[in-house]
């Protein structure tokens, strides 16, 4: 099994095999909170314009994400897994709009599989990448505003990737200091609103959910993400 790490848009547009696209900073940490809030599915889409397109054809549904990490304008919920566990999205379908995260998943369009990465689900991760044994994997880290690379995406990959080796790897330390680096925002009083500091322990808490997050590719050229329990 062949394990690359790559970053950013371009990384998923050149991912084969199984590709991981991971957000862990919020996109995909929220995605499985959403689903463990008893969303049924989630479609994402790299445009605002599509989300509140595809809000008028699920009518049970709602809409989630951000630009600029701020909730926008006319959604329900922000980009914040803060204000999703407070949520029953049950029997609901979540439609997610981010920044970087969903622009990677629409991204991947030449790998065989596509999944969501993040610290969450870093275990069922590997566990669902060793059932399938695939010859390739790429591990996308979208970074912040998918443009920097970000410690807490590179982070969850050298996870997956040591954990796909049967290495072990002291990752204990190293996420809880990523509130001093890359997660020093949330701990910003300017950012409480959108960014409070629970979103880093929340997003931080390592193999909190048994699951993946599978992408499948819609005839409108969206991403349907489904869980699969591992």
């Amino acid at each position: 099994m062949k394990i690359e790490i790559v970053e950013f848009v371009e990384g998923a547009r050149n991912a084969r095999g199984i590709a991981v696209i991971i957000d862990v900073f919020r996109a995909f940490t929220v995605a499985c909170y959403a689903i463990d809030a008893g969303a049924i599915k989630i479609i994402a889409t790299s445009e605002i314009s599509n989300a509140f397109q595809l809000k008028k054809q699920y009518k049970n549904s709602v809409l989630v994400g951000e630009r600029d990490e701020k909730k926008i304008d006319g959604f329900d919920f922000g980009n914040s897994p803060t204000e999703i566990i407070k949520e029953d999205l049950s029997g609901k379908t979540v439609i997610h709009t981010t920044t970087a995260g969903t622009r990677g998943l629409i991204s991947a369009i030449n790998a065989d599989q596509v999944i969501t990465g993040s610290i969450v689900n870093a275990g069922a991760i590997v566990r669902y990448i060793k059932s399938v044994n695939p010859d390739h994997v790429s591990l996308v880290a979208m970074g912040y505003r998918a443009v920097h690379s970000a410690e807490e995406d590179l982070l969850c990959a050298k996870i997956i990737a040591k954990g796909l080796k049967n290495e072990n790897y002291p990752y204990e330390a190293r996420i809880a200091n990523l509130q001093n680096s890359s997660g020093k925002r949330f701990f910003n009083p300017a950012n409480i609103d959108f960014s409070p500091p629970t979103d880093f322990f929340l997003c931080t808490m390592i193999n909190k959910f048994n699951f993946v997050l599978k992408a499948t590719r819609r005839f409108d050229g969206n991403i349907d993400l489904m869980k699969i329990a591992i």
